[in-house]
């Protein structure tokens, strides 16, 4: 497959990680994309999963040998005794994350461009993915960020050999990167311009989700939940879902839902608004959360084309909401996810009363990566002489029969 660039929204031919020239020129920023991979012939139920199980649908010149960890193939359940919710657990990759899935294209398109270093800007996934996937090829990994680092974060990042440097605030950060890129050479494996979106060639590792939902529910598939930011995650796997119904691998696409906290709920925002002209432009002021990963102060045009064109829709869920959805997943279901992945899931049972079909809620990572999760204040443990009695009425009291 060939790795040639080009502008969704206006077709014209691109290169590099800044986006469209001509459409930024209109005050619509869009991220460049490669081919849409023909998948005619192929027996989905073959799949292999993860980004490499069709390592030809990759945007890649197969000159460099892949970059991989064994991502993907990622377990996908019932939450529920209807079957109508279904979860994508992303937090079984090799770093707990979605974000591995770009990743591996990413640093293996890196690998392959000759780049020694690759650059990403991050406070959480991305950068921890990163720095996991240029160890296992050989590469540095810088990571730019600002502000307090999670100590699991950092302490996972120095582990795995990045180069942590403290920016100084988003836009130190970012100026920070360009400069990495533009002056040293560096390889960018997340975002140059966070007005854009990510790296093309990683974003198309997302596609493999889609394929592996497509092999696992069928037709069945009525709609795809996914915590939203920037739209990566959510137009990559849009993309796949196009690749599948233009080869007749699936009847329908199932429609794209951006699960947002309401504190930076740019996507529902812009679809209040009935012209995509107005949509394409929407703001909205981002507050911070404790779903820190996600939320955006505009609607990027990659989310709202797969929004648009799977007939799908947003959701904002409030924060009281969503942290009881994560302590309820906790308990009820022995699934520990970081508040971004509780947000799909609430997002998810809203969308179910509304679908034909399965709803597939994307769980993007884990708890233990989650701030506030993690710094919570904790009792030391009950402390009780090793008695039947005493026992039996202890853990009667915490968990009623």
């Amino acid at each position: 497959m060939t790795d040639d660039l080009v502008c969704p929204r206006c077709a014209a031919p691109g290169a590099g990680y800044r986006g469209c020239p001509h459409c930024a020129g209109d005050g619509r920023y869009v991220n460049l994309v490669p081919p849409l991979a023909d998948l005619a012939g192929r027996d989905l139920r073959a799949f292999r999963g993860g980004p490499w199980g069709w390592a030809d649908t990759l945007p890649l010149s197969g000159v460099a040998a892949p970059v991989t960890l064994g991502e993907g193939n990622t377990p996908c359940f019932p939450l529920d005794p209807s079957g109508r919710i279904w979860l994508k657990n992303e937090g079984a990759n090799p770093t707990w994350s979605h974000k591995d899935r770009a990743m591996s294209a990413a640093t293996t398109k890196a690998a392959e461009s000759g780049a020694a270093t690759v650059v990403a800007p991050s406070s959480g996934n991305a950068g921890l993915a990163a720095a996991a996937y240029a160890a296992r090829a050989g590469l540095r990994a810088v990571v730019p960020t600002y502000g307090p680092l999670p100590p699991a974060f950092q302490a996972l990042l120095e582990h795995l050999g990045a180069i942590l440097i403290a920016a100084d605030g988003f836009e130190g950060r970012s100026a920070m990167t360009r400069i990495g890129i533009d002056e040293l050479g560096w390889y960018p494996v997340t975002f140059t311009d966070p007005r854009v979106g990510g790296n093309p060639y990683g974003n198309a590792g997302y596609k493999s989700l889609a394929y592996e939902l497509a092999r696992d529910l069928g037709d069945d598939l009525a709609a795809v939940v996914v915590p939203t930011s920037r739209a990566d995650l959510m137009s990559g796997i849009a993309r796949g879902f196009e690749e599948l119904a233009a080869a007749g691998l699936i009847a329908r696409r199932p429609a794209m839902v951006a699960a947002e906290a309401s504190t930076g709920a740019a996507f529902s925002a812009a679809l209040a608004l009935d012209d995509p002209a107005e949509q394409d432009l929407v703001t909205v002021e981002r507050q911070e959360s404790a779903a820190f990963s996600i939320g955006s102060d505009s609607a990027h045009w990659q989310g709202l084309w797969a929004l648009r064109t799977s007939g799908g829709w947003a959701v904002a869920v409030d924060e009281p909401v969503y942290l009881a959805e994560q302590a309820r997943l906790g308990r009820e279901t022995g699934l520990a996810v970081e508040a971004a992945a509780a947000v799909a899931v609430a997002a998810a049972r809203e969308v179910a009363q509304r679908a034909d079909g399965v709803v597939v809620a994307v769980s993007t990572s884990i708890a233990v990566k989650d701030p506030a999760v993690m710094a919570a204040p904790r009792s030391a443990p009950v402390q009780l002489p090793a008695d039947a009695r005493a026992l039996a009425a202890h853990v009667d009291q915490a968990v009623p029969r």
